[in-house]
């Protein structure tokens, strides 16, 4: 795919991470546990058996990989903070010397003019809160708050945009519904409580950030598909209205409706969640701005064995099919039902089986999936949603959660045994759309 989308001069490019999946120095500086350090170390639970214990090394290469990014060109830079190594048990004492590496990013972005958009909690929470019950303790989404103010307190003047949660979904139903990630429980009710209380804690943070004046735009980043029903069969289509309902509408209908989808209530039944009085004001209160992540869609068969998608542009190394219409028609469909504030598509991008050949890593299939999708978003763009900017998935290649180091999503090669970092086709080619894209800009070569 060849044909050039152009964007507005304003729009912001970015690239994007996670605290997990690339910093290491998992107990350096006074860092606490996380639950992923728990579940890393728990033998099964990674299929390749690795850890995140070094990961990219990003603590201490961060400015080599700050570096990169400046001679990519880029806007933005998209990452996590990791809660435990800023406040070790998740409440209580300050860890000076967490704050003082994030100050270090900070002051690196800044010498570079690369803003910060800064990430609360993905997916890492503190262990010591974990053992007092965790997201399933409703006191944790307090103690979340608290986190949250100091960050705005410390850094709301010199970040961009701050976002309270990555995919609360993923944390709800993979780390409670199926076990596929920390903490590793497999229990609906757990699983759909565990959701209200991330939402409750995003709207508590919310309050709280706003109460000490951050400057920076506070929101939130949901991953987001469209639910298509594999046949016209009234098994199909109902399948699709409730996987919609309980994975798009169960966080976009409190946060901006005020309360939670009917059909996912009454599938859940006695599943629901215990929502105590005031909670759903709480988490119904304006935000700056969505950060959408986009991958695929939801494809809905209740065949045995399920139907599966034609995949007419083929399946990333993740198995997923590729589908950017789905990208136009997710973000039509919520511009239809919301008022929505400004959108950031926060991820997007494609693992593949990327290796080096002549000190070469030629990922065309990669660079034709960010095309495709970035004209996907562009077509929704000019069909009137009000999208800002898009953060490309990776950067770097990382620690991929249960699948370890086996799956590559960085436009940046990383050698995990030597930690030299390869800047990828892909990353040769984002550097250069972005001067296409903005020629009264000059990158940095790369």
């Amino acid at each position: 795919m060849t044909d050039f989308t152009q964007f507005p001069a304003s729009f912001t490019w970015g690239v994007a991470t996670s605290a997990f999946q690339i910093e290491g120095a998992w107990n350096v500086d006074g860092k606490g546990p996380s639950i992923w350090d728990t579940f890393t170390h728990t033998p099964g639970k990674i299929i390749d058996g690795t850890t995140g214990d070094v990961a990219c090394d990003h603590y201490h290469r961060y400015p080599e990989d700050v570096a990169i990014m400046a001679g990519l060109g880029v806007d933005a830079y998209r990452f996590s903070m990791a809660w435990s190594r800023v406040q070790p048990q998740g409440k209580g004492a300050w860890n000076e010397a967490g704050w003082d590496f994030y100050d270090r990013l900070l002051k690196e972005l800044e010498s570079r003019h690369i803003d910060a958009h800064v990430t609360l909690f993905h997916w890492d929470l503190p262990q010591g809160l974990q053992d007092e019950g965790g997201w399933l303790n409703r006191d944790t989404a307090y103690h979340f708050a608290t986190y949250a103010a100091e960050v705005a307190r410390r850094f709301g003047n010199r970040v961009k945009t701050i976002a309270t949660h990555n995919e609360p979904w993923c944390t709800a139903n993979l780390g409670y519904g199926n076990a596929q990630f920390a903490p590793g429980v497999a229990n609906l009710k757990q699983s759909v409580q565990v959701s209200h209380h991330l939402l409750l804690s995003h709207g508590l943070a919310m309050s709280a950030m706003r109460e000490v004046g951050s400057t920076a735009q506070l929101g939130i980043v949901l991953n987001q598909w469209t639910a298509d029903p594999a046949t016209d069969s009234e098994a199909d289509r109902a399948a699709a209205a409730f996987e919609y309902a309980r994975s798009v509408e169960w966080f976009m209908d409190p946060i901006f409706k005020g309360h939670y989808p009917e059909l996912a209530l009454r599938v859940y039944g006695d599943n629901a969640p215990v929502v105590e009085d005031g909670d759903l004001a709480i988490i119904h209160q304006k935000i700056d701005f969505m950060g959408l992540n986009y991958y695929f869609r939801s494809f809905c068969s209740t065949e045995t064995p399920p139907r599966q998608p034609e995949c007419k542009l083929g399946k990333t190394d993740m198995g997923w099919e590729i589908y950017p219409d789905g990208l136009t028609e997710l973000l039509l469909k919520l511009h239809a039902a919301y008022a929505l504030p400004p959108i950031y598509i926060t991820e997007n991008g494609m693992a593949n089986p990327d290796t080096i050949v002549d000190g070469e890593i030629a990922d065309a299939a990669r660079i034709d999936f960010v095309l495709r999708h970035l004209k996907a978003l562009n077509d929704a763009r000019l069909q009137g949603v009000n999208i800002q900017g898009y953060f490309l998935w990776s950067l770097l290649d990382n620690f991929e959660w249960n699948s370890g180091y086996a799956k590559r999503f960085g436009i940046v090669h990383v050698d995990y045994a030597t930690q030299k970092r390869t800047l990828k086709h892909s990353a040769h080619w984002y550097r250069d759309y972005l001067i296409q894209q903005r020629p009264q800009k000059t990158a940095n070569a790369a």
